[in-house]
């Protein structure tokens, strides 16, 4: 099955929107680019198969606790910034929404979770 990837709003959309604005421009400066490669490979992967095994996707509990939905946490990149995409299945049938992008909350240790800013559900459509 290959799925439609929407972006949570406010803030996923407006990311989404700024960095592929910049990019068609040429703009991006040189983390930008590697940020926007990554964030389209992770988008790619994330279409055709969400447990990809680059991404290496797996619920956070606490997450979906808050949210009132399973939350999973896919791969962006590793290393130095190991940034971590955050999505849910939704909200129609054949979506996933891309709720968040954040560094590793483990790189902050205790209550990393709690830190995590997750956008909304765009309205169906």
């Amino acid at each position: 099955m290959t799925f439609a990837i929407r972006m949570g709003v406010p803030d996923m959309a407006a990311f989404n929107d700024s960095i592929t604005a910049k990019a068609r421009a040429g703009t991006l400066d040189r983390d930008e680019k590697a940020l926007f490669k990554q964030w389209r490979k992770a988008l790619g992967h994330l279409t055709q198969n969400p447990r990809h095994p680059g991404l290496r996707t797996h619920e956070i509990e606490p997450l979906s606790a808050r949210f009132g939905q399973k939350v999973f946490q896919s791969y962006l990149n590793q290393g130095d910034t190991a940034d971590r995409l955050y999505w849910v299945y939704g909200p129609g049938r054949g979506e996933i929404t891309v709720v968040g992008l954040e560094p590793h909350p483990e790189d902050r240790k205790r209550g990393g979770y709690e830190r995590v800013s997750l956008s909304g559900l765009p309205p169906r459509g």
